[in-house]
């Protein structure tokens, strides 16, 4: 099984390696569509290799999906930490109630009540 996640991450290494190598030109991003940037007389904008610009978008989309699944798994995260408290709860009065059951009992008797 390692060999196979050794091999898949190898082939994967050797797509982006073959995807750089295709896309080494240059293009121009731009903050603003010239159009708009008129109004503001201000249009930052940087140079970069084509496939900088692709694996940025892929990074930015999986950061993107991440954030958004964390969020929406905020309600089944805040159920089970409430779940877990309250076994915790439930947990400390039942070893609250045994040791009232055998309180003025032998202390061997209660200790094979308390096994069975």
């Amino acid at each position: 099984m390692r060999y196979i996640r050794y091999a898949c991450i190898a082939i994967f290494a050797v797509a982006l390696i073959a995807i750089a190598l295709a896309n080494r030109g240059l293009v121009t991003l731009q903050v603003l569509p010239t159009e708009i940037a008129g109004y503001f007389a201000v249009n930052p904008s940087i140079e970069l290799p084509l496939f900088l610009v692709i694996l940025g978008g892929i990074l930015v989309g999986l950061l993107v999906g991440f954030v958004w699944e964390w969020i929406r798994e905020h309600a089944e995260r805040a159920e089970a930490a409430r779940q877990a408290r309250e076994m915790r709860r439930l947990q400390r009065e039942v070893a609250r109630l045994k040791a009232e059951k055998h309180k003025d009992k032998d202390e061997v008797l209660a200790l094979l009540d308390e096994s069975a």
